[in-house]
């Protein structure tokens, strides 16, 4: 198996289940010595938009209805917008693999691997989602997740810094307050799923962390100064609500740099709240 164009058909398949097969056999290939690494070659080309089911339809964030939790919709919702996510990780996972290539071996392992734990992922979700009457693409969705994996197709270091240090790490902190809702309506079963996924998202967080610290200092640059003016760049909030800091320690966040984001985004709240009441923001 020529790893790369097997990375590419898994990557632009637009069938979800079939996305997930493929990537299963690449893993397969790669476990038994299969796989013929091509690694050091240059991208030959741009990859057009990853592939994508025909449903969910995909809109605005703000346009994507809200639903009581306590509502039969409401509920599957909940668990739809959960697969939905997996479903962008799975893509995200691959197009890391496949797009970066001029790092070492590690890297398209390291990538690989995680799109197959969000592959199972999204198994045990969209079966979750047809026990509870629906399956994935009943529910309109948004595509923010991908939108950023678009803007920082151009460099891994950004790429590493603004996917799994931000919008996964994100997940780190939402999970255990979605759990206690969903507890909350007897939902033992979605709970136990997102139990594994947490877990593991930990550690997909983790790998993000370790390749943006090996970028930065292969390039001579120091990880917090370049984190903080990519945050500022990309206008970008870290966090909202609920901190978890012992999970983001777990995923190779130092105490001081969490205190840092911490700072950050408290001043970057600040701002936001100046500029809607409509007071001028002095820039220096």
């Amino acid at each position: 198996m020529q790893i790369y164009p097997a990375l590419e058909q898994a990557l632009m398949c637009s069938d979800p289940v079939q996305k997930c097969g493929l990537v299963n056999s690449i893993v397969a290939a790669v476990d038994k010595g299969q796989a013929l690494f091509d690694v050091g070659l240059a991208l030959p080309y741009e990859v057009p938009v990853a592939g994508q089911p025909t449903r969910p339809l995909l809109v605005p964030p703000q346009s994507v209805a809200r639903r009581k939790l306590s509502s039969r919709e409401g509920h599957a919702a909940m668990v739809h917008a959960l697969c939905h996510i997996e479903f962008n990780a799975i893509n995200l996972g691959l197009d890391a693999a496949w797009r970066f290539r001029l790092l070492p071996p590690a890297f398209l392992q390291d990538w690989l691997r995680v799109a197959s734990e969000e592959a199972k992922h999204f198994m045990a979700l969209k079966q979750r989602l047809q026990k509870l009457g629906f399956d994935y693409g009943d529910f309109d969705a948004h595509n923010h997740l991908w939108a950023m994996a678009d803007k920082t197709a151009y460099d891994p270091l950004v790429r590493m810094a603004l996917v799994p240090r931000v919008l996964e790490a994100r997940g780190l902190d939402v999970t255990p307050g979605i759990q206690a809702k969903l507890t909350s309506i007897g939902d033992a079963e979605t709970v136990a799923i997102l139990d594994m996924i947490y877990a593991e998202e930990k550690d997909h967080v983790a790998i993000g962390n370790r390749w943006f610290a090996h970028l930065c200092q292969q390039r001579g640059l120091d990880p917090l100064s370049v984190f903080k003016g990519l945050l500022k760049r990309y206008d970008v909030f870290v966090f909202r609500g609920y901190f978890n800091v012992s999970a983001r320690t777990e995923a190779g966040f130092s105490a001081f740099e969490l205190s840092m984001l911490q700072d950050f985004q408290e001043g970057h709240d600040a701002l936001a709240r100046l500029s809607a009441k409509g007071t001028p923001i002095k820039k220096v």
